[in-house]
């Protein structure tokens, strides 16, 4: 390279649909919805958390293939999340590994968003919405109990089903505003009757 100039490789990707989208139009509209004079009150996405637990009796096989597919899923190298307290009844031991979670943030996160509600939800059975509940501080969460709606799971072999909990985190300050930022992004929520 000429004069040591650097060439920054990872700014070469395009920005992500869902950000543009975000900066040209949605920010903008939230702002003037909840009169909104400084660019940082404004609610933004900062994160999504897949999570899915195994459960205690899982042997070794079944913990490494719920980790490779909730990555191949996530499109990100899943961690896997261990049990904080050892509990008798349900043969439970501290440090055992009872599930698998991935955080997506920045590209990563609106590239999941996008295949989550254009692609994975409208695959579901008799889909009419997903519920308006949110968490009281404008975050939402929504449970899926198959996981080869996902369009990199091959489903012609035969495989247990894996459930997992998608987290969208927000800087809303509400419900109120953490809703009407994941409606304008596209969630499909139920119609309020």
């Amino acid at each position: 390279m000429e004069g040591g100039a650097r060439k920054d490789f990872r700014m070469s990707k395009p920005e992500p649909y869902l950000k543009k989208l975000y900066d040209e139009r949605i920010a903008p509209e939230l702002a003037e919805e909840f009169a909104l004079k400084n660019r940082h009150q404004i609610p933004r996405l900062v994160k999504i958390v897949i999570n899915s637990a195994i459960g205690s009796d899982a042997d070794k096989a079944f913990v490494q293939e719920v980790q490779k597919e909730i990555s191949l899923i996530a499109g990100q190298k899943s961690v896997p999340t261990k049990a904080g307290k050892s509990i008798s009844n349900f043969k439970l031991r501290k440090g055992m590994v009872v599930g698998a979670k991935v955080t997506l943030r920045a590209r990563n996160m609106y590239e999941f968003f996008l295949k989550l509600k254009d692609v994975v939800l409208p695959k579901i059975r008799d889909f009419r919405g997903i519920p308006n509940k949110m968490d009281g501080h404008g975050n939402y969460s929504i449970g899926i109990n198959d996981h080869t709606i996902f369009p990199e799971i091959n489903i012609d072999r035969e495989r247990k089903l894996i459930g997992m909990d998608i987290a969208f985190v927000t800087t809303a300050k509400d419900d109120k505003q953490g809703h009407a930022l994941l409606a304008k992004f596209g969630l499909p929520f139920r119609k309020r009757i």
